[in-house]
């Protein structure tokens, strides 16, 4: 059940506390028809002998395997995806690479917020959530992983009065695309 025109993958990313999973379920509900895919859920799908995926290449190979699987049955019937996960660019770019021959279009966003901002937010938390220290180790590694700037959406000084709106910049900007 294939669908003739194109259909959009959107990777939603960022460091913990930017907005990612309010943005992409958000984003799924003004989509006509699409599918919503947490990475956070399919990591954890892998119960015994789980590692943490960024400790263990077999275990980040083994989720993004799991979401390429999922993505490519949803496109296949016709569904948008929206993918809410911490994705590096290089994890953007292998995901582009096996869609290139198809009529998929790829658009990589990395919500931004400053160091402070992400403090407070992932304060805001209820305490099992809380990502602590890691929310910053991954504000670096995001820094540090050649990221073009075209990707990145600013969520710093925005409410969540303001997600309509950024949903809408998502959805119609073409730098995002990958």
């Amino acid at each position: 059940m294939t669908t003739e025109h194109a259909r959009t993958v959107y990777l939603l990313s960022g460091p913990a506390g930017v907005g990612k999973s309010t943005t992409a379920i958000e984003l799924v509900k003004s989509l006509s028809n699409s599918a919503y895919l947490s990475g956070d859920d399919i990591s954890h799908m892998h119960i015994n002998g789980r590692k943490k995926p960024w400790q263990s290449e077999q275990e980040h190979d083994l989720i993004w395997n799991n979401i390429l699987h999922l993505t490519r049955n949803f496109i296949d019937h016709g569904c948008d995806v929206v993918i809410d996960y911490i994705t590096f660019p290089k994890d953007a770019a292998w995901l582009k690479l096996l869609f290139d021959k198809s009529n998929v279009i790829i658009k990589y966003v990395v919500l931004w917020a400053d160091e402070q901002t992400l403090v407070k937010r992932d304060a805001l938390r209820d305490a099992e959530e809380q990502m602590g220290e890691r929310c910053l180790i991954l504000f670096h590694e995001f820094l540090n992983s050649r990221l073009d700037s075209k990707h990145l959406l600013h969520t710093s000084l925005l409410t969540p009065k303001d997600l309509q709106q950024v949903v809408q910049e998502i959805m119609l900007e073409n730098r995002f695309i990958q």
